[in-house]
């Protein structure tokens, strides 16, 4: 059952999900070499977008094992 409690806890967990994933990539994004997304926008770099996703997919995994527990 659904009740005001467990969908402000999911919201809660939802929204902590996504602040932890936004600084994560970002300091991803700040610890590579170059500019990320001028290599995927400008230069249209493959590899370089093949890698964001993976990391995206990597944090995404880490972040839902340690909040689902």
């Amino acid at each position: 059952m659904l009740t005001l409690s467990v969908f402000l806890a999911t919201l809660l967990y939802a929204a902590l999900g996504i602040v932890i994933f936004v600084i994560s990539f970002v300091l991803v994004d700040k610890l590579t070499p170059g500019e990320l997304w001028r290599e995927i926008i400008e230069r249209r770099n493959m590899a370089v977008a093949l890698l964001a996703g993976a990391v995206a997919l990597g944090i995404s995994n880490i972040i839902a094992a340690a909040i689902h527990g």
